[in-house]
């Protein structure tokens, strides 16, 4: 480990990737159809196909833990539970589309060596993009809308604040047709901070945008990690304009996005500033991409980013039992997923009612596919093209996908990231697994009724409380 990198030392690294480990030896896959976790109130299984989730008398608990290696359909069937699965292996139709990303500006005035956009221009010139792909792009999510329907406008780039005037205008005009039509849009941008205003600051909160701002963690290693290209460090000047932000936060929500590299690991000393300066929420992403493989993590790095993760979970679930705030973004929308009983063919909505658009009006299976051929889906010019975006759900399904077939995570992750997994493969499936463990776990632990738990404790605990009896287990 370099001695300029922020990761965790010694005794504490170590224990952390111990953790991390451990996690991921008990999160492996033994049947596709079912899963084991034990918590402080006993065992639990969590089963797949509808991502259901019991409780189990030991007994029971036993007799799935003996089966587990083999063929467990037989005592699902028994207690009736098994039925008609929740997702065959037809792919999804192409809905109409809801969501955009406007790469609205291809540059950037950082020198970020591991962004997926190389740093902003996508491997070619640098460029804003023009008014009338704007407003065609506008004109695409906005005309084929149903009644009613909430839609998302994203912006994206590069830097989209290099390109302001044309973001403000979009966005005004994307909210007028989008009244007119009888549909709801919802504005998001992702921003490296730099070039932020009082001005943005007012205009974000009027339409109550989602703004991310890229943070790799406290000044001294974001400094190294996202200079300017000159070399200079940008922390203290994204703080400085990011604080008007924090301060009007009512409509608009300001979330912290940290890029989680071999050279910032130190995750809860990175949560702990961020949510100390205001920010709504703050959420890590694993970089498994980068243009040459710089700063990707590798397998020992993944098991101490979990381990801290890990770390970062428990203080959430403390704090949460005694009634505090701690806006630990990936914890929360895990708890989420599992409440609602997510199950999903597909990781995300790419290449179905989600498509990104580059500065020169190419549509593309997301934002990380814009300039990309493996994502390319048609044009704001000649129209989507119906042909790949079928083929790209057809082959993207996660049944297509191994080792997902044999995983009982498939449908909470499905399959991973496309533009990840289309560039390097499958290497953070055990991280991911280990992650999930470890959420089942906290939902059961934060759910009403769990030894500890609190009114304030994850409010979407009823659908563990309701499954207590369900088909004799529990």
């Amino acid at each position: 480990m370099s001695a300029t990198s922020q990761a965790p030392a010694g005794e504490r690294g170590e224990a952390m990737r111990r953790e991390g480990r451990r996690f991921m030896d008990v999160s492996l896959p033994r049947s596709p159809d079912a899963h084991l976790l034990q918590t402080e109130a006993g065992g639990h299984v969590f089963l797949p196909d509808g991502s259901r989730l019991f409780d189990a008398a030991a007994q029971l608990f036993q007799r799935f833990a003996d089966t587990l290696d083999g063929d467990v359909t037989p005592l699902l069937d028994q207690l009736g539970v098994r039925g008609v699965p929740a997702i065959d292996d037809v792919p999804l139709t192409a809905p109409p589309v809801h969501a955009l990303s406007l790469a609205i500006a291809q540059k950037c005035n950082l020198g970020c060596t591991y962004c997926y956009a190389q740093q902003g221009e996508f491997g070619g010139a640098a460029q804003n993009m023009t008014r009338q792909a704007a407003e065609q792009a506008v004109d695409l999510l906005v005309n084929g809308a149903a009644p009613g329907a909430r839609l998302n406008l994203a912006f994206l780039g590069g830097e989209p604040l290099a390109n302001r005037e044309l973001l403000q205008d979009t966005t005004r005009r994307a909210r007028a047709l989008a009244d007119a039509r009888g549909v709801t849009v919802g504005f998001s941008i992702t921003t490296n901070g730099t070039l932020l205003t009082e001005e943005d600051a007012a205009f974000f909160e009027t339409f109550g945008f989602a703004v991310t701002v890229s943070l790799d963690g406290p000044r001294e290693v974001h400094d190294r990690l996202r200079p300017f290209k000159s070399g200079k460090g940008s922390f203290d000047r994204i703080m400085r304009n990011v604080a008007p932000l924090l301060a009007r936060q009512r409509r608009m929500q300001v979330t912290a996005r940290v890029t989680v590299t071999p050279r910032n690991l130190a995750l809860r000393a990175t949560l702990d500033e961020l949510v100390s300066a205001g920010f709504h929420s703050v959420g890590f992403s694993p970089l498994l991409r980068a243009p040459g493989g710089d700063a990707e993590l590798a397998r020992e790095d993944l098991e101490l980013m979990l381990g801290e993760m890990i770390d970062c979970g428990r203080e959430f679930e403390r704090r949460t039992v005694a009634g505090e705030a701690y806006p630990f973004a990936n914890l929360l929308n895990a708890l989420r997923e599992i409440e609602r009983g997510t199950h999903r063919p597909y990781p995300c909505g790419a290449g179905a009612g989600y498509l990104g658009v580059s500065a020169e009006g190419a549509l593309s299976a997301c934002h990380r596919f814009v300039g990309d051929a493996a994502g390319a889906m048609g044009s704001l010019q000649d129209g989507i093209d119906d042909d790949r975006r079928a083929a790209w759900l057809r082959e993207r399904h996660v049944h297509r996908q191994q080792p997902c077939q044999r995983c009982w995570a498939r449908y909470l992750c499905g399959g991973g990231c496309h533009h990840e997994v289309i560039a390097r493969g499958r290497p953070a499936c055990d991280y991911i697994r280990g992650w999930l463990h470890y959420c089942i776990g906290a939902y059961l632990r934060l759910s009403p009724g769990s030894p500890g738990a609190s009114s304030t404790g994850a409010a979407a605990g009823a659908r563990v409380a309701a499954a207590r009896d369900a088909a004799g287990l529990g």
